[in-house]
């Protein structure tokens, strides 16, 4: 059981990452142009947004059940804050960056990295500026930045949202040699969530699979070399694991991306590497329904960024998709402006 001490380190700790990046969004926000640009049809919100007070209490509500995980022992403490020289570094970085990704926005430009040469490597509904992100996901300068973009647009509470899916894995994991285990994260990223996991369970087989090279390089500078550790450039559409090999899959904030009919690709994919029983942990943003009062937010959210299938996505049934690849919804919980879902092959 974490102590006392510890409880009053994770506040501070946690309390300083949201008022940094806070103050990151809050000058962000006077530095940039409208949301929408001027003479575009002004949106028309259908749903409910929530007030600053309903933000700052669904962060609370965050930070809470995240300390209680701490506590009741399914997941460690999270490492401390970043060294002042490299969060600085960060912070230069991103307001240096964050005007071109305003003028790309005001001009909806949004398909800078389509290029001949790389519609014969990627397909083309990857080859995007998502959220108008200078490059797309495919220079190393992308990569180095997009920590910094995740935390500043989630006020700091990516790290919270992203850990919930330790959950379920603690008790997927909970009694077994971990030796003998193995899971694959998809769409990796620059490593995060494998930071996550790897501080929790450092004897699992690891997989990280990305398809993007500078993301997979980068989760490799972060992560370092271990014998337990395997980072792979590949598509999640055609996973080059063998059937039946992963005892769980993790896949953080990639399904939003993803156009209907490549969903429906990815979750076969996810259903094939899966040993029987095996759990695939899930975490995404929000869907309608989910919070009432965060439906006209996540309604704006594909208007005020690059988000080409967010609108699908907010529809999208995913226990049907999961269920017509034999994996059986398990539970499906709330974080902030995200969601964890679990599924089990039966």
């Amino acid at each position: 059981m974490a102590g006392p001490l510890a409880r009053l380190g994770y506040g501070a700790t946690q309390g300083a990452r949201v008022a940094w990046y806070i103050g990151h969004y809050l000058a962000l926000n006077r530095m940039r142009g409208p949301l929408v640009p001027p003479g575009e049809a002004p949106v028309k919100l259908t749903g409910k947004t929530p007030g600053w007070r309903g933000l700052v209490a669904a962060m609370r509500t965050l930070f809470e059940q995240d300390w209680k995980n701490i506590a009741a022992g399914l997941y460690r403490v999270p490492a401390g804050l970043a060294a002042p020289a490299e969060a600085v570094a960060a912070s230069l970085r991103f307001f240096r960056d964050a005007r071109k990704v305003d003028e790309r926005r005001l001009a909806r430009r949004h398909s800078e990295v389509m290029t001949e040469d790389l519609k014969k490597r990627y397909p083309r509904y990857y080859l995007q500026n998502f959220h108008y992100q200078t490059d797309g996901w495919l220079s190393p300068d992308s990569a180095r930045l997009y920590d910094t973009q995740v935390e500043v647009l989630f006020s700091g509470t990516a790290g919270a949202m992203r850990r919930q899916a330790l959950v379920p894995l603690a008790g997927a994991f909970k009694g077994r040699d971990q030796r003998k285990l193995n899971i694959l994260d998809l769409a990796c990223g620059t490593g995060r969530f494998i930071e996550d996991v790897v501080a929790n369970w450092p004897r699992l087989n690891v997989t990280g699979l990305d398809l993007s090279p500078a993301y997979i390089e980068e989760a490799r500078s972060r992560l370092g070399k271990s014998r337990s550790l395997t980072l792979v450039e590949a598509n999640a559409e055609a996973i080059p694991l063998a059937s039946a090999s992963q005892d769980a899959v993790t896949c953080i904030y990639l399904f939003h991306e993803l156009p209907p009919k490549i969903r429906k690709v990815v979750a076969a994919e996810i259903a094939r590497v899966l040993k029987p029983g095996g759990i695939a942990v899930i975490v995404d943003a929000l869907q309608t329904g989910d919070r009432a009062d965060f439906d006209g937010l996540l309604e704006f959210f594909p208007v005020g960024f690059h988000e080409p299938y967010f609108t699908s996505y907010l529809a999208e049934d995913f226990p049907a998709l999961f269920a017509r690849e034999g994996l059986t919804l398990e539970g499906a919980t709330p974080a902030f402006l995200s969601k964890v879902m679990t599924f089990r092959k039966i």
